[in-house]
């Protein structure tokens, strides 16, 4: 079968595979960040107090019925009036939250308050108003939610770096035919004018480095075997076989990867006389 006129590598899916998850990594924090800045740690915030505010009941009717002489209605009458210890900057709260915010109404129920179990009590009021059971340990910040914005932009910007590099890479190929290499750039270089082909690391990294000079300009461009073509061997190699299409038209100096035994070996060979014919 005769080889084909031009060689085409575009990009691989092993590429494709590691820049979609870096998008998706970044695209995926980006939204959390956002989360937590904008309403996340507030409604935490909102959910710290208010289960602080069970406590703070359960103390108080503790204290207030220490003799037994309470009656629910003196209770109700008390609890109604008592709201939930909110921090001094209220920006850390939800914008829609109630200010002065109330107790729960379940902390008026005198005879669930008097086995003196916030923790119950707790459970089924977040259970009713679908809250998180385990509130946070410690209330945040304006200066922590700052930093989830701050952040949140610094993920946006990476997100949108790997979107852009994403597609970028997608529109671009290297292609060879019997007479130049088109390199990723859309620059044309004829192999007239390529002067080195380093390939020491094409073996190992699949990575070429061709420095040129002529018609084309001078300078010196990288041919990414593992980003464009591939060596996978189902898919012929088509890297490989891009290279094999420069080597092909190639009369330039080609500079290899060489081991230490092979050096060694080929210094032993030069050094050592040859032995004399009989």
């Amino acid at each position: 079968m005769n080889a084909p006129e031009q060689i085409v590598c575009k990009p691989t899916p092993w590429f494709t595979l590691r820049a979609g998850a870096m998008l998706a990594m970044f695209g995926v924090f980006s939204v959390l960040f956002y989360i937590d800045g904008t309403t996340g740690y507030r409604k935490k915030n909102l959910t710290y107090y208010t289960h602080a505010s069970f406590q703070q009941a359960s103390d108080t009717f503790a204290k207030m019925n220490s003799e037994g002489k309470l009656t629910p209605g003196e209770w109700k009458e008390f609890s109604e009036e008592q709201t939930v210890s909110l921090p001094k900057d209220k920006s850390v709260m939800p914008v829609d939250t109630e200010i002065p915010l109330p107790w729960p109404a379940i902390l008026s129920d005198f005879e669930k308050m008097k086995p003196l179990q916030p923790h119950l009590l707790w459970q089924e009021y977040s259970a009713e108003k679908e809250l998180n059971n385990d509130p946070p340990e410690h209330p945040f910040d304006a200066g922590k939610i700052g930093e989830q914005i701050i952040v949140f932009y610094i993920c946006l910007g990476l997100t949108i770096i790997a979107l852009f590099f994403l597609i970028r890479t997608m529109l671009r190929s290297i292609r060879a035919d019997s007479e130049a290499l088109t390199t990723v750039k859309e620059q044309r270089i004829p192999y007239t004018d390529m002067k080195t082909l380093d390939l020491r690391k094409w073996d190992t990294k699949g990575l070429a480095l061709v420095e040129y000079d002529g018609a084309s300009g001078s300078g010196k461009t990288r041919i990414d075997g593992l980003t464009y073509g591939g060596f996978k061997k189902e898919n012929d190699e088509p890297a490989e076989q891009l290279m094999q299409k420069i080597r092909a038209n190639f009369s330039g100096e080609i500079i290899e990867y060489t081991t230490l035994e092979e050096k060694v070996e080929s210094d032993t060979t030069e050094e050592t006389p040859a032995k004399p014919k009989n």
